[in-house]
This record gives structure tokens, C-alpha cells and sequence, in this order.
């Protein structure tokens, strides 16, 4: 599908809305993580993958791996916004309680439209080149996209995954590296720093775009190069802000895991009308 980025705009306020309701209706979550990532994950689902939430398992829709399962709320809020099945828009304040289907990090076996269950950080790529490595090996036309956390790529197995994609030259493998500086206990850069992170996937053998994880137009653009790249997996490595769209969580490492309070929820859903 093709929308506009006016269109888009207007989807990703919309999903911003509903991830601090539902964090505020469960008085848990990461609010941070979530809004930081929501331009990337609207673009995906809106533009850039072949998907068809009607018919969620379609044998050659391009799959999705949130690896930085935490951000939850941004995807459970744009699969409830394209009709799945299994994503009910009445239940999203049901988030986090118990027999929920949506729960506190996506879990196949509540939505099984979700393509694999995530949060244990650091798993998410090597599940992704397994997909991958599945589409090449069954000559299907079907791409695979990882969101990763910047925390998250401090993880050791983040990097055999990166080496063996690029040794095993599949192409047809993005990812996608949220990068907002912040993690659980506080700023990247203070608990173990990462950069240069584009330099880095690049010595690995990655193709390595750095865009702005909130424009339209180089998600748009960054995501069309990574698809005519061929004989390397490619990484797109977004300058996002933590808490994007709330100024008192925007660059703020408490939004990072503490849901707003009734009166900061409020504030927020002022801010995003």
C-alpha cells in the first residue's frame, strides 16, 4: 500500500495517543521506547512491508521482529489500527493485565499474527537471519525487518547474528537500530557505550544507512535502498528521541519503564490532540 506523509502524520499522533493510554491504564510500562520507535514501525506496516492483516498468515508476507520487545504498546496499537484478528481495539487498555492477549512483551501464543515472541533481549536478529535464511533457501520473495534497541546491541549474540548474516550474504535481512541513547538505567553512552554504531555494522560487513528515525522520507528511502542492495544484509541505524511526541518524556531516562501518571497522562494526550 502507498500512503502519504501527511497520512502518516496523522497515523503515527494517533498511535502516540494510544500507547500512553494504555501504559497509563496499566500503570506499567515503557513509554520511552515505544514512542521512539513508532515513525519506523507506522512506515513499515503502512508502506513498506507486503502484508495483509486480513490474512496474517499469508505464506509470503514480509515478517516483522520487534527484538526490542519492550516497545510493545507501538505495535499492538498499529495492529489494532489495520484490522488483525487477533489485535481487538476495544481491549488494548487490557494491556499488561492478566488473560490479555495483549501482553507485556509480544507473545505468539496470545497473537499469533505477531510473527515471533520477543523481549529477552538480544535474541531477535538470530531469529530474524533464521527467517531470512528460510525465504532464500525456499526461493520466496519475502523480506525480514528486526527492531533492535540501542541497550539492546550491547548484547553479545546481537553480534554473532551480524556476522554470520554478513558471512552468509543475506541480503534480504534488515536491521533497524532505535537508537534514542537511552536504556533501562539511564544514558547509553554512561552504562557501556556503542559508538560509532554505524562504523560498527559496517565493519561487520553490513550495508549502513543513518537516517532520522522520526522523517518520513528517509525511513521511506533508507527502507527502498536496503531493498535493491543485494549481497549483504543492511542496517539502518534511526536517531530517534527517547519519549518522541511528550516533551516531559522526551529525552528522559524515567520514561524509560514508569508509566505516566493520571495527571502526566492527561498532559500527554494534550500535547498529541
Amino acid at each position: 500500500m502507498h500512503t502519504t506523509p501527511q497520512q502518516l502524520s496523522a497515523i503515527a499522533r494517533r498511535v502516540r495517543r494510544q500507547i500512553v493510554e494504555m501504559i497509563g491504564a496499566a500503570k506499567s510500562g515503557h513509554p520511552g521506547g515505544s514512542l521512539s520507535a513508532v515513525e519506523i514501525i507506522v512506515e513499515l506496516f503502512y508502506d513498506a512491508m507486503r502484508i495483509d492483516p486480513k490474512n496474517p498468515a499469508w505464506a509470503d508476507r514480509d515478517r516483522f521482529i520487534l527484538s526490542k520487545g519492550h516497545a510493545a504498546p507501538a505495535l499492538y496499537a498499529v495492529m489494532a489500527d489495520l484490522g488483525y484478528p487477533d489485535a481487538p481495539p476495544d481491549q488494548l487498555n487490557t494491556l499488561r493485565k492478566f488473560g490479555s492477549v495483549y501482553q507485556g512483551h509480544p507473545d505468539v501464543r496470545f497473537m499469533p499474527s505477531i510473527d515471533a515472541s520477543t523481549g529477552s533481549l538480544g535474541e531477535g536478529l538470530s531469529i530474524g537471519l533464521g527467517m531470512a535464511l528460510v525465504a532464500r533457501l525456499d526461493a520466496r520473495p519475502w523480506r525480514t525487518y528486526v527492531m533492535l534497541g540501542d541497550g539492546e546491541i550491547q548484547e553479545g549474540q546481537i553480534w554473532e547474528a551480524a556476522m554470520a548474516a554478513s558471512f552468509h550474504k543475506v541480503d534480504n535481512l534488515v536491521a533497524i537500530v532505535d537508537y534514542n541513547g537511552i536504556q533501562l538505567d539511564g544514558f547509553v553512552k554512561d552504562i557501556m557505550e556503542i559508538a560509532p554504531v554505524a562504523e560498527k555494522w559496517r565493519a561487520f560487513g553490513w550495508h549502513t544507512i543513518e537516517i532520522d528515525g522520526h522523517d518520513w522520507a528517509a525511513i521511506h528511502d533508507a527502507l527502498h535502498e536496503a531493498e535493491n542492495t543485494k549481497g549483504r544484509p543492511t542496517c539502518i541505524v534511526a536517531h530517534t528521541i527517547k519519549g518522541k511526541g511528550v516533551s516531559f518524556m522526551e529525552n528522559n531516562p524515567k520514561f524509560h519503564g514508569m508509566a505516566p501518571t493520571p495527571a502526566e497522562m492527561e498532559l500527554a494526550l494534550k500535547e498529541l490532540q
